[in-house]
């Protein structure tokens, strides 16, 4: 039985396996493994996959800086600080894509298992 969109999404955020659960899919901050340790489950279901996980991040990345330009904006208008907002906005397109590279990641499988559910996925999950 395959697990539940929200427990998958749960899992994503907490960088675990979507489908079972297990810990440790990352080898490092940036290293995403070959397959889950726990059910060996393959995390590249074909090639070029991760091309998804990087417009993600970069979409994710130009959000955070639209909400932080609107936002400061808002706060700020008629009398805004461009200095500041240049120098916040370059820090937070370099930091951004950065800090949630990994989550990119398990997001994108996350999404993809929830839109292409896998027999493989559905039979190792439980």
């Amino acid at each position: 039985m395959r697990p539940g969109r929200l427990r998958m999404l749960g899992r994503a955020l907490a960088r675990r396996c979507v489908v079972c659960g297990g810990r440790g899919v990352f080898s490092g901050y940036f290293t995403l493994r070959e397959a889950c340790p726990t059910c060996g489950f393959p995390f590249e279901r074909e090639e070029g996959y991760w091309v998804g996980a990087m417009i993600l991040n970069i979409g994710g990345a130009q959000l955070a800086f639209f909400a932080f330009l609107l936002g400061g904006l808002t706060l700020t208008w008629p009398d805004p600080p461009w200095t500041f907002f240049l120098v916040g906005g370059i820090s937070l397109m370099i930091v951004f894509p950065i800090a949630f590279y990994p989550w990119s990641k398990a997001l994108w499988l996350c999404g993809d298992l929830m839109v292409r559910p896998s027999e493989d996925a559905k039979q190792r999950s439980r």
